[in-house]
């Protein structure tokens, strides 16, 4: 496990976007529990090949015009029972850090993987995420 003080800036990456964290099981459960609507939950991670390109992404996605209604992230390896939690929602996904899940009304209906990331430009990954930000979300929500 890494020191809190080195994770800072990774978690600052999207917290300064509005990105909620979740850092705690009744975080996750008060966020994700009976949800409506769509929920982009990102799990990050200190992974240099994969989660430096996810956090950049999730910016540029989040740019894009129709967001989802709420956008959150718990942190692998640092929150591990709000992780633990969170992937608890994600049905039929094996746990993988970072991978992005977007929910709508409770159910994943749209989820890249660590392998999914991996190796991918951030650009590659925000054009998943705004075209799934196109087809599940209603336009003109805000994140």
């Amino acid at each position: 496990m890494y020191p809190e003080q080195l994770l800072i800036p990774m978690r600052q990456e999207l917290t300064r976007l509005g990105v909620e964290e979740l850092r705690t099981v009744a975080d996750v459960d008060a966020k994700l529990a009976d949800q409506k609507g769509t929920a982009l939950v990102v799990v990050n991670s200190v992974c240099g090949c994969a989660a430096r390109n996810a956090r950049p992404a999730i910016a540029m996605a989040l740019q894009h015009a129709v967001k989802p209604d709420v956008s959150t992230t718990v942190f692998a390896g640092q929150d591990r029972e709000a992780t633990d939690r969170a992937r608890g929602y994600f049905t039929g996904y094996a746990p993988s850090s970072p991978s992005i899940a977007l929910m709508k009304d409770g159910d994943v209906v749209f989820m890249l993987e660590r392998y999914q990331i991996e190796g991918r430009t951030a650009q590659q990954i925000a054009a998943d995420l705004t075209n799934a930000f196109d087809q599940y979300c209603a336009s003109g929500q805000p994140a």
